[in-house]
C-alpha cells in the first residue's frame, strides 16, 4: 500500500464491526516535520532525475544526418532507429510499467536509470549503426518502466511532503517534467554539438555523468510503497477495455496516435528535412526546431489543460488541422519559417489531443480496470510514434521529403478530424 493510499484510508470513515471483533489497531501517527522535509526534497530530487531520464531519449535528434554521414544508410534507417525506441517503450510499459506498485518506486526508477546509463555508455564507446539501434531500444525500454513510476512517486511525495494539499501540483509538475525533458534534449544537444567538436561523443558523455548523478541522488529519495510480505507473482501489464467502452476508447486512441506521429515524425525526420532538402547543416536550429513543437505541447496542456473537455479537444483540432496543413505548404514550399510555425502550431494541438484522449480512458474505465485501459492508451499513443515513422522513413528512401510530408500530413489530418469528432460526439452525449 502506498503512503498515500495510507493517508486515504486514515481519512475514510472507520467501518463498523461485531461487538465480539477485536479492537482496530490505531491509525499510525501523522508524518513529522522532519519526515515531511525529507519527502518535499525528495519530490524535487524525482523531479530532476525524472527531467534527465526524459532529455537523454531526444538527445540524438539533431544528430541524425552526422551518424547518415558516418554509416552511409539511407534516410529510412534512421526512422528504424527512431522505431527502435518506440518499441522499447511499449515493451517496457508492458512488462514493467506497473512492478513498482509492489516492488517498490526507487529500485525500478534506479533500475531504469541504470538501463539508460548502458545506453549511453553504448553511444559513446560504440560507433556502429546495430549499436545504435540497441542503444534506442535500451532507452526506450527504460522509459517504459519510467514514466507512470515517476508519475506515482512525485504524487505520493507531494502528498506526505504537504500533507492536506490536493494532488494537481504534483501532476502539473509531472507533466510538464515529462514533455518539457523531450523537448530540452534536441535543444541541448544542438548547442553542444554546433559549437563543440565530437559531435557524436560530447552530448552522451555529458549524459553519462548526469545518469550518474540522477542515479546517486535517487539513492536518497524516500521510498513510498510498503512491500508486501508476499511478493505477489510476476505477470506482464494487463491491456483491456471493456465492452460497453470500446467505441469510445476506439476514437481516443486513434486520436493518441495520431497527435503522437506528429510528434515521431518531427522527431525523426526534422534533421533530414532541414539539412537534406533545405540544406542548412545547422545542429542547433534542428534542435530548436524539435524543441518548439514539444515545448508548444507541454505549454498548451499547462495553460488550457483545466478546460472542459470540449472545449479542450475543439482547440486541439484546430491548432493541429492548421497545424498539419502548415506542415504540407512548408514542405511543398520548402519553406523554414512555414516549417517552424507549423510544427509550434501542430504541437499545441498534439498537447491537448493526447490531453483528452488520456482523460476519456481514465473516466471511461472502471476504477479496477482503469490501469488496463490506460495501459491501452499508451500503447496506442506509441504505436503512433511507430508505425507512421516507419511508413515515412520508407517512402522517403524513393520519393522525395516534401511530397511524403504532404501526404503524412494529409492522412494525420484525416485521422485526427474524423477521431476528435467522434470524441466530441461522445462527450456531448455523456455531459
Amino acid at each position: 500500500m502506498t503512503t498515500q493510499s495510507r493517508a486515504a484510508t486514515q481519512a475514510a470513515p472507520a467501518a463498523s464491526v461485531a461487538p465480539a471483533a477485536p479492537a482496530a489497531p490505531a491509525a499510525p501517527a501523522a508524518p513529522d516535520e522532519a519526515t515531511r522535509g525529507r519527502h518535499r526534497r525528495g519530490f524535487w530530487v524525482v523531479v530532476g532525475a525524472f527531467a534527465v531520464l526524459m532529455a537523454f531519449t531526444t538527445l540524438p535528434t539533431p544528430l541524425y544526418p552526422l551518424y547518415q554521414q558516418r554509416d552511409g544508410f539511407p534516410t529510412f534507417v534512421i526512422t528504424l532507429i527512431f522505431a527502435a525506441y518506440g518499441i522499447g517503450v511499449m515493451g517496457g510499459l508492458y512488462l514493467a510499467g506497473h512492478v513498482s506498485d509492489y516492488l517498490g518506486r526507487r529500485p525500478v526508477l534506479l533500475a531504469a536509470t541504470a538501463v539508460e546509463l548502458v545506453s549511453a555508455v553504448m553511444f559513446v564507446l560504440l560507433q556502429d549503426t546495430a549499436s545504435l539501434l540497441v542503444a534506442r531500444f535500451l532507452c526506450g525500454l527504460g522509459i517504459g518502466a519510467v514514466t507512470a513510476t515517476a508519475t506515482a512517486h512525485l504524487a505520493e511525495l507531494h502528498a506526505v511532503g504537504r500533507p492536506g494539499s490536493d494532488g494537481r501540483f504534483a501532476s502539473v509538475v509531472a507533466g510538464a517534467v515529462n514533455t518539457g525533458g523531450l523537448a530540452l534534449g534536441p535543444l541541448v544537444a544542438g548547442l553542444l554539438t554546433q559549437f563543440l567538436p565530437h559531435p557524436l561523443t560530447v552530448p552522451y558523455a555529458v549524459w553519462v555523468v548526469l545518469l550518474a548523478a540522477a542515479f546517486v541522488a535517487l539513492l536518497f529519495a524516500p521510498e513510498t510503497v510498503d512491500r508486501p510480505a508476499t511478493r505477489p507473482a510476476y505477470r506482464p501489464q494487463r491491456v483491456s477495455v471493456e465492452p460497453q467502452v470500446r467505441s469510445h476508447f476506439s476514437a481516443a486512441a486513434v486520436a493518441a496516435a495520431a497527435a503522437f506521429s506528429v510528434l515521431g515524425v518531427f522527431t525523426s525526420l526534422t534533421a533530414s528535412f532541414v539539412g537534406g532538402t533545405l540544406g542548412l547543416h545547422s545542429r542547433l536550429l534542428t534542435g530548436s526546431i524539435v524543441f518548439g513543437v514539444i515545448g508548444a505541447s507541454t505549454l498548451s496542456q499547462v495553460l488550457l489543460g483545466s478546460r472542459d473537455v470540449p472545449e479542450r479537444l475543439r482547440a486541439g483540432m484546430a491548432a493541429m488541422s492548421v497545424g498539419l496543413v502548415l506542415v504540407a505548404v512548408g514542405a511543398w514550399t520548402t519553406s523554414l519559417p512555414v516549417f517552424a510555425v507549423a510544427g509550434v502550431v501542430a504541437g499545441a494541438g498534439v498537447g491537448l489531443v493526447f490531453n483528452v484522449a488520456i482523460a476519456t480512458a481514465s473516466t471511461v474505465s472502471s476504477p479496477e480496470h482503469r490501469g488496463e485501459t490506460l495501459a491501452g492508451m499508451f500503447l496506442a499513443a506509441y504505436a503512433g510514434i511507430t508505425i507512421p515513422v516507419v511508413a515515412a522513413g520508407l517512402a522517403v528512401t524513393y520519393v522525395p521529403a516534401p511530397a511524403v510530408l504532404v501526404v503524412f500530413a494529409a492522412v494525420v489530418l484525416v485521422a485526427v478530424l474524423v477521431s476528435t469528432t467522434r470524441l466530441l460526439a461522445r462527450s456531448s452525449a455523456t455531459d
